[in-house]
């Protein structure tokens, strides 16, 4: 089964609690706190990996938690860091949240995200003493980590794809040019699933090929297996139009360009290479179609190997160069990547509950209003955290 889909949970890791600890020294009574900070969450990571060809690895709603942070010890140890949860998945694939918004496409070897941010440490209370509160007799808790649902979704990497109707003949074209091995029937919708080549050159250059299950007139309103695996095409820079010459020629390459143009993504505006495949049972009809999106035809017999040495040596010289400047790129970033902030905008402060009251964290919009409502509180300032947010206590 080829799995281009997967729905999974993630839950980032909490920070870990600080700690509360006095010194226990000989001749030293009362040696003050020296409780250390707890360890931050571990992070929710997706790295694309080269070697997967689909997310058949993930289970449905499959729930997938980073580590928690250690606590804060004596002796001002820290606590260790959550151990993160890296998740592999295929070269192409596209993570979206639970309300469909991209966040990221994983559309190289190497991209990497952080998709779910482990929670922040807690402060021991060494962090609390001040010349008037000496032996602080609290410390903070470890922030929960981010989690959310995902839809993963892949979208096959190919230099070419292959397209048209049912027993076109595309899987055997594809047999007959790389190394797949796709089933061959004699009945239509033998391919169920999108199926990729390797075409070599003498000169030892690679193309990859994909074909993907036969479309069929009235695919966009389901008939067939509709646009199921269409998603799959809008990565190549080349389709290749396979017509079967034994039927209508012309009302087929409108058909198939129809449906194209239904499912959008740009298919159709992709340049084409049409095939009129087996030529062995038919000379192929006169083809003559003013488009400028049509790079060639050519007529080939997948059974015989007619003309399929021509159409190899033009599929290297019409597709289209890849772009330089995104391969320029760094290999450690997502093609497409939604930068969130650390807290989202309808919550720009939380509160917690510790055991001396609430504690209040977050950076507001303006800051001023929060002083003048906490101040009605009875709150006062405690101290700023390292990354910048005002934490208060109150009273």
């Amino acid at each position: 089964m080829f799995h281009d889909r997967a729905r999974i949970h993630v839950q980032a890791g909490r920070g870990g609690d600080g700690g509360l600890s006095f010194r226990r020294e000989k001749h030293v009574p009362k040696g003050g706190p020296d409780g250390g900070d707890g360890g931050p969450g571990g992070d929710v990571v997706l790295l694309a990996d080269a070697d997967l060809r689909d997310l058949s690895s993930f289970r449905p709603n499959q729930q997938i938690e980073a580590g928690r942070g250690g606590s804060g010890r004596g002796a001002l140890k820290h606590g260790a860091s959550g151990e993160p949860a890296e998740l592999r998945v295929p070269i192409g694939t596209q993570v979206l949240d639970e309300h469909e918004n991209l966040l990221a496409d994983l559309a190289h070897p190497g991209a990497r995200i952080v998709i779910a941010r482990g929670g922040g440490p807690g402060r021991g209370n060494k962090r609390f003493a001040t010349p008037t509160r000496q032996a602080p007799r609290f410390a903070e808790t470890g922030l929960p980590g981010e989690e959310l649902w995902l839809e993963l979704r892949l979208k096959l990497l190919a230099d070419a794809a292959l397209v048209g109707f049912p027993n076109a003949g595309k899987s055997s074209l594809l047999r007959r040019i790389s190394n797949a091995k796709p089933k061959v029937a004699d009945y239509p919708f033998t391919t169920l699933a999108p199926v990729l080549g390797t075409v070599d050159s003498p000169e030892g250059r690679q193309l990859t090929v994909a074909d993907v299950p036969g479309l069929i007139e009235g695919a966009s309103e389901g008939v067939g297996l509709g646009h199921e695996f269409l998603a799959h095409l809008e990565r190549a820079r080349l389709l290749v139009h396979v017509i079967d010459v034994t039927e209508d020629v012309a009302t087929s390459f409108r058909a198939i360009n129809g449906e194209l143009a239904r499912y959008g993504a740009g298919l159709d505006l992709l340049p084409q290479i049409v095939v009129l495949n087996k030529v062995d049972l038919l000379r192929p009809p006169a083809f003559e179609i003013e488009d400028e999106r049509i790079a060639g035809v050519f007529g080939v017999s997948a059974v015989t190997g007619e003309g399929v040495q021509e159409f190899r040596r033009a599929l290297f010289r019409l597709v289209p160069q890849p772009d330089e400047s995104a391969a320029a790129d760094s290999e450690e970033l997502a093609d497409f990547l939604v930068y969130r902030p650390r807290r989202s905008r309808e919550r720009a402060f939380r509160i917690f509950r510790t055991d001396r009251g609430f504690r209040v964290t977050g950076t507001p919009p303006n800051g001023s209003e929060l002083e003048e409502a906490l101040g009605a509180a009875g709150a006062r300032r405690v101290s700023a955290s390292e990354v910048g947010d005002e934490t208060f206590e109150l009273a």
